[in-house]
């Protein structure tokens, strides 16, 4: 199948109110035009240089999302047009997509990303210490941040118990992080991949990052 045939049968076969980002790091603009042309929008980098050379190169209504694990020190990268950044994993780090989104005279949107895989290399808050941070209220002295909601990667792992376990896992801190913290704009829930999407929708996901099945295997 082609890349625009894929994008299509996504199109057609995920739920209503489920967004596809598709996952263009490490991939080419051709492919990334492909998948354009059949109507996709939304795309996932996790390099944010790479991100911002894309961005240059590629049509101007792309919507970026960065998905990757992001370093302080390379938000000033992305912070002038990045739409939405998943990886939020650290009070440092929003503090610093607050003040480079100052500078750019905007508001960044974000998700908190939340540790539950067994993989120790996987990164994200504990729900215990994100909670422990919301409830200093520290958060709320960030002007322009806008919580979005919540961000996981289950375990690489062909045993999808253990994957739907870790999926509801989340379903459940999004839910009280909205209930305990935050507004009705707190309303996205991101987790599945090529691997797991579907179980991820069944466990309430309303936003699937989806790469290889799309564009193919990666060549690193």
């Amino acid at each position: 199948m082609s890349i625009e045939s894929k994008i299509h049968e996504l199109q057609r076969t995920l739920p209503e109110g489920v967004t596809l980002v598709a996952v263009s790091k490490t991939y080419p603009a051709e492919d990334i035009l492909q998948a354009y042309r059949a109507g996709q929008r939304i795309f996932g980098e996790s390099r944010p240089q790479e991100l911002a050379a894309k961005h240059e190169a590629l049509p101007a209504d792309i919507r970026w999302h960065m998905i990757g694990h992001l370093q302080t020190n390379k938000v000033k990268y992305i912070a002038p047009f990045v739409e939405l950044i998943h990886s939020a994993d650290s009070a440092r780090l929003l503090e610093t997509i607050d003040r480079e989104a100052a500078k750019n005279g905007r508001t960044i949107d974000v998700l908190l990303e939340i540790h539950v895989a067994r993989e120790e290399s996987k990164h994200g808050w504990s729900y215990a210490e994100l909670n422990d941070y919301l409830g200093s209220g520290a958060y709320r002295r960030l002007e322009h941040v806008r919580f979005r909601g919540v961000m996981g990667i289950a375990t690489n792992t062909d045993d999808m118990q253990t994957v739907h376990d870790e999926f509801t896992q989340l379903a459940r801190c999004f839910d009280r992080l909205r209930h305990d913290f935050f507004s009705e704009s707190f309303d996205t829930l991101s987790m599945g991949m090529t691997s797991d999407y579907p179980q991820a929708v069944a466990c309430g996901s309303n936003m699937v990052r989806i790469g290889s099945y799309i564009f193919g295997s990666r060549s690193y």
